[in-house]
């Protein structure tokens, strides 16, 4: 019989040890932290410990247009409690995607200095990058690009990166110009729509999926963690409740609970493994808010953390 040409074997015991490589290597546990108050209280600081979580995108602010028709910040947080040490914060910002269609020129600028100045206010010390979320559209691009290459050069120069959100809908267009990427792996369906879970659907996933194998931008992936109560005055979505006595309710009203399917996270993580196994490198659950850790059960958040 033949013998293997020993580059042939060589090949082949590189393949296997760079597989084993890979495969030893146990994903970054992060979180997302979207509350109006940063507050490390006994459920938070069990949760960061029990799941071994190192980084937190911690929402800042965000970024309104407001009565007066001028862009704004709005709801920032407020630093209720210290980081813990050895955390590392990744200052996130949400910006309405009405924003940009006003004169956002500026606004690079003076969202990177308002970031960098709560840092320093509130000691939080451990910023490698900062954060932007936007659910831009087709009209919105150009504006939104513009703004991401003017931040992203400003960043670079204060010694960060900049990292934003990908939304399934925006994988058909090009990247966003950023060092990275955050697949949102929730919130994937229509919350109008009662039969359906909003949150997550298989279903829902699957026509953009073909676009995640050769997106050109290295990106991490957040899963669900939460859930909704969503109040319906018949076919009609009232809102969603963030209390007992959030929204009003009147004879024949219902409410429809949904909640993310730990099965159904597993499939889409699989999925993701498929088409960019890169993109499950750094596992990210949304949100851990103090509400969200208590309804959800700590093995959900173990198997989506290590599947």
């Amino acid at each position: 019989m033949k013998k293997p040409h020993i580059l042939t074997l060589l090949l082949i015991v590189a393949a296997l040890t760079n597989s084993c490589r890979h495969n030893s290597t146990p994903p970054t546990h992060s979180a997302y932290y979207w509350s109006t108050t940063w507050e490390s209280d006994s459920a938070v600081s069990a949760f960061l410990k029990a799941n071994d979580v190192r980084k937190v995108y911690l929402r800042f602010f965000d970024v309104v247009v407001d009565g007066s028709g001028e862009v704004m910040p709005n709801a920032t947080v407020r630093f209720a409690s210290p980081i813990p040490a050895g955390l590392e914060v990744v200052p996130t910002v949400f910006i309405v995607n009405n924003c940009l269609t006003k004169d956002v020129s500026h606004l690079d600028e003076l969202l990177l200095r308002r970031v960098l100045q709560m840092c320093e206010t509130h000691d939080v010390d451990s910023v490698k990058e900062i954060q932007i979320d936007c659910d831009w559209s087709p009209s919105t691009r150009k504006a939104y690009f513009a703004l991401l290459n003017r931040l992203r050069e400003g960043a670079h120069r204060a010694g960060l990166r900049l990292s934003t959100t990908i939304r399934l809908h925006q994988l058909a267009e090009s990247p966003p110009p950023a060092d990275r990427g955050v697949l949102m792996m929730y919130n994937t369906g229509d919350v109008r729509v009662k039969e359906k879970n909003p949150i997550l659907s298989l279903d829902d996933i699957k026509p953009y999926l073909p676009h995640l194998e050769h997106y050109n931008l290295p990106l991490s992936t957040a899963y669900p963690a939460f859930q909704w109560e969503l109040l319906f005055r018949g076919n009609h979505l009232v809102g969603i409740m963030h209390g007992d006595d959030d929204l009003p309710m009147l004879p024949g009203d219902t409410i429809i609970r949904h909640a993310p399917g730990l099965q159904t996270v597993l499939k889409a993580k699989d999925a993701v493994q498929r088409l960019h196994p890169e993109a499950n490198n750094e596992v990210i659950l949304f949100e851990i808010s103090k509400n969200n850790i208590q309804h959800i059960n700590q093995q959900h958040y173990e198997k989506v953390y290590s599947h």
